[in-house]
């Protein structure tokens, strides 16, 4: 807030205690303040807009509470604080229920009370501003027309899908391979729903050791097992009338499932290791990369569980089915990895940019933004060239592209070139796959098994 716009009015028809009171509040420099001796002029001088009025209770013209009502009517967010010789309770009560923001007494310490109370206005105030600012950052951020980039048809469905589901509360899958954007689109939903103010909470399922995943989705209480020093509050509070996005759903273990289909159901959860019944109430938000209708079939999922989330799917194209909006993203890449490190602005040649087309991208969105970040620190002027652009591993879709193959041979080969490129860490092909390393151990046991 700009100190030099802080204004005060002061309403007093008193000439002695108004120039007292004036003269108080102009011994902050930073304060304007404006003095009236009746109503009628301060209601004339209203479209100014003081952050602060402090009014007299007996006017000659009208009483505190009436022009404390005109002023609420007119302007709701100015802070009205009653200046009165008495000092009933039931007067005072009756102020502030209609909107007084506080009650001071002509008493010899008003100085120090009215300097305090005004402080404290300033402080909220700035606050208040500042939360207003960030909500507005936070809103264009997530504006899913400006944070999801490309216009490719694939995605301009996507959008409209997005569009539906800021609408209302219904449950939303979203699917797609990994790399694609789902936490993205999660975000969009959450901050442009009527939800945005509260909470958005985000858990990665395959992420999660599976003995731990209980109290990280429920909480527990202090010495429920080895470990645990405090309370400790779970995912489904942290987002209580927000949105609760569980990401990579069909990772979960069945036991997992039907703890959480009752916490959706009864809408309440228990803390692990405690009695208490502890009511939520929070929108679902799910995503995964597998065919969840799939898993039902092949009895990984509990089919019961699919139903209660199954509401609005929206399905996240991988990149390499959205044309030109690799080059619009790459572009997008490029600019924001300049700004963050101080480089000069680099443009993208012809050629790499028919470079950058012809790859299949099995790490879509997330691995372009990868290659294109090393391009711009391998490229020595001010254009990338096709020598400046490499991929981390062979083009896996052109490489099979030729052979016939279910979705599980191709997720299972994928796994064995990561794997080979890798020198068989895991752990990092995990992480670049963005996948639990439970899912690479059951692959490889499959494929074993397979041979």
């Amino acid at each position: 807030m700009n100190k030099a716009s802080f204004t005060i009015f002061v309403v007093e028809d008193d000439e002695w205690y108004r120039k007292l009171l004036v003269y108080t509040l102009e011994l902050n420099p930073d304060y304007r303040v404006v003095a009236f001796e009746d109503g009628k002029s301060l209601l004339d001088a209203l479209k100014e807009k003081p952050q602060v009025i402090t009014l007299d209770y007996r006017l000659p013209d009208t009483n505190g509470e009436d022009l404390l009502k005109k002023i609420k009517e007119i302007a709701p967010e100015i802070k009205v604080i009653i200046i009165s010789e008495q000092s009933e309770i039931d007067t005072a009560v009756e102020l502030l229920k209609n909107g007084a923001y506080d009650y001071i007494t002509k008493t010899k310490d008003i100085k120090d009370r009215l300097h305090n109370v005004i402080k404290h206005i300033r402080e909220h105030s700035s606050l208040q501003e500042r939360i207003e600012t960030l909500q507005s950052e936070v809103e264009k951020k997530y504006d899913f027309q400006n944070s999801i980039i490309g216009q490719s048809e694939p995605l301009k469905k996507v959008f409209g899908l997005i569009k539906k589901a800021t609408i209302t509360n219904i449950s939303v899958i979203i699917n797609g391979e990994t790399g694609t954007g789902k936490e993205l689109v999660a975000k969009a939903v959450h901050y442009n729903s009527e939800k945005k103010e509260s909470p958005f909470v985000a858990v990665n399922m395959s992420a999660i050791p599976k003995e731990l995943a209980e109290s990280e989705l429920f909480g527990h209480e202090k010495g429920a097992f080895t470990g645990a020093a405090n309370r400790h509050i779970g995912k489904f509070e942290q987002a209580n009338g927000g949105t609760l996005f569980l990401d990579e759903m069909g990772e979960m273990d069945k036991t997992l499932q039907a703890k959480i289909l009752r916490a959706l159901q009864e809408k309440e959860i228990t803390r692990v290791g405690g009695k208490e019944v502890v009511k939520i109430n929070c929108r679902i938000v799910a995503a995964t990369h597998r065919d969840l209708l799939e898993e039902v079939k092949a009895g990984n999922f509990r089919e019961d569980l699919y139903y209660r989330l199954f509401g609005l799917t929206i399905h996240l194209p991988p990149l390499r089915e959205r044309g030109k909006d690799i080059i619009v993203l790459a572009k997008h890449f490029i600019d924001e990895f300049c700004k963050e490190n101080g480089l000069s602005k680099k443009i993208l040649s012809s050629d790499a940019s028919k470079k950058l087309l012809g790859y299949g991208y099995p790490g879509n969105i997330r691995e372009l933004k990868s290659v294109v970040e090393l391009a711009v620190v391998m490229s020595e002027g001010e254009t990338i060239q096709p020598d400046d652009i490499t991929f981390g591993t062979k083009d896996v879709i052109a490489e099979m592209s030729g052979e016939e193959m279910s979705l599980k041979e191709y997720n299972q080969r994928i796994i064995q070139l990561y794997l080979k490129n890798y020198d068989n860490d895991i752990k990092l092909v995990a992480q670049k796959l963005d996948i639990g390393q439970s899912t690479i151990y059951r692959m490889l046991k499959e494929i074993e098994e397979k041979n």
